[in-house]
């Protein structure tokens, strides 16, 4: 007898990944609009009286060194816990990699909340950044959805799924970060300032550490399915729809279904490109917001909201760019398009003095997101699943500790650059960005 369709239907929902994808980015964006107005003032209020342009530079200078520290925490505790979390969720358990990140995120945002209400130190948040890395964190935490939204998706399809989950994790973002700002400001007048944004941000993390643990279930690899389909069509008990899906793939794909032999020349390279170009974007979103703080932008936590949900969009033009894309382009070609996008967004990035020349650059990144999650397909098809989660949390601690360095390295820089050109990083990451083409 067969299961009913509607039983079928909902085991296959629940192996939907992008509800915790959903839910644990509106939660990031809220608490990085919160964090950076909490920073901010904490600042301005132990600043002593003096000339304003002054002040503000002191300002400026005193939350860039906080971030200094803040990243780095955050990004080398991850180093200590983040390949063997991954390599216990591929010869254990799946869903560690997910659920262990998830408490820590949760743990080190009420930490946050607790800061807000009982006027705690800032320094508070390099222990919260700390239990967050240890725990998994991004790194961790990301590598493991990559794993699994790879584990269910056939090769020829495998780009595009994963594109899926980025752009679900941008439209989190873009309504988290439109709403944040309003979050922050609109009940100031009953709580104080930041504790509805995170206890919003913190109401996420609980609901997807509750979905992972109760309701989420590991998909079937696509082999696997195809075998299991294959000998109970035999036996006559399948639909004919069930059994017509896997007999008709295409030869070409059930040669990558198989054992696959890495080529590691490619895999060099692949992971060459995506560290130069992390780099690019990751020292310049660093300094980014320090950049729309400061005068001439000067902007207020709602037009900072707007600014990082105009970030968002990218990651529906990047899927629809992948889904065009990709039937008329190689993976290495898209690539390439998405690294030039953010390239030549990123240059005019460095020549703005209005707002609506921010939003120019933002619109000419179009296609940034592209890069990475195609990256990552690329290197699903050069290794077998069983290694998906310790060959992602690789390029995901590669990238972290690119990340780390390029932080510091940017925020002394940015330092250095203010009184000169403060749009002198983005003509860094600019070079950056078409250094990273060669590889490829």
């Amino acid at each position: 007898s067969q299961p009913p369709a509607a039983m079928l239907g909902t085991a296959a929902v629940r192996t939907w990944i992008e509800p915790v994808v959903a839910g644990s980015q509106l939660a990031s964006a809220f608490c990085d609009t919160g964090l950076l107005m909490v920073v901010k003032n904490y600042y301005n209020q132990t600043n002593l009286p003096s000339p304003s342009h002054a002040l503000q530079d002191a300002e400026q200078k005193a939350v860039s060194n906080f971030y200094i520290i803040y990243n780095l925490v955050l990004g080398l505790s991850p180093l200590v816990s983040a390949y063997g979390l991954s390599k216990l969720g591929d010869k254990v358990h799946r869903k560690i990699p997910i659920c262990l990140p998830l408490f820590g995120y949760l743990v080190s945002k009420s930490l946050l909340l607790l800061l807000i209400l009982l006027n705690w130190p800032i320094e508070v948040m390099y222990g919260a950044a700390a239990f967050n890395g240890l725990t998994g964190g991004f790194t961790t935490l990301w590598a493991g959805v990559m794993a699994l939204g790879s584990l269910g998706s056939s090769v020829s399809r495998r780009s595009l799924r994963l594109i899926v989950i980025e752009l679900v994790y941008g439209l989190a973002g873009f309504l988290g970060s439109m709403a944040s700002g309003y979050l922050f400001v609109g009940f100031s007048n009953r709580y104080r300032e930041g504790t509805v944004l995170v206890g919003c941000s913190i109401a996420c993390y609980a609901f997807c550490l509750l979905y992972s643990i109760f309701v989420l279930k590991v998909p079937k690899t696509a082999d696997s399915c195809q075998a299991k389909a294959k000998s109970t069509g035999d036996g006559g008990n399948q639909l004919p729809a069930s059994t017509g899906a896997p007999e008709i793939s295409s030869s070409s794909e059930n040669i990558n279904l198989a054992p696959v032999s890495p080529s590691k020349l490619t895999i060099v390279m692949l992971f060459a490109g995506a560290i130069l170009y992390d780099l690019a974007v990751v020292g310049a979103m660093n300094v980014l917001p320090l950049f729309l703080l400061r005068e001439p932008l000067s902007w207020s936590p709602v037009e900072i909201g707007y600014g990082n949900a105009a970030g968002y969009v990218i990651f529906i033009t990047s899927f629809l760019g992948v889904f065009v894309f990709s039937k008329c382009f190689r993976d290495t070609t898209m690539i390439m398009i998405g690294m030039a996008s953010f390239s030549a967004g990123i240059l005019i990035m460095a020549f703005v003095q209005w707002t609506f020349l921010f939003y120019i650059a933002r619109a000419v990144m179009l296609f940034a997101l592209i890069p990475l999650p195609t990256i990552r397909s690329m290197l699903s098809k050069h290794v077998e699943g069983s290694s998906y989660g310790k060959v992602f949390v690789l390029l995901q601690l590669s990238l972290v500790i690119t990340g780390v360095a390029t932080s510091t390295i940017y925020n002394k820089i940015y330092q250095s650059t203010l009184n000169w050109y403060s749009g002198f990083c983005f003509i860094l990451s600019f070079l950056f960005g078409c250094l990273s083409l060669l590889p490829l």
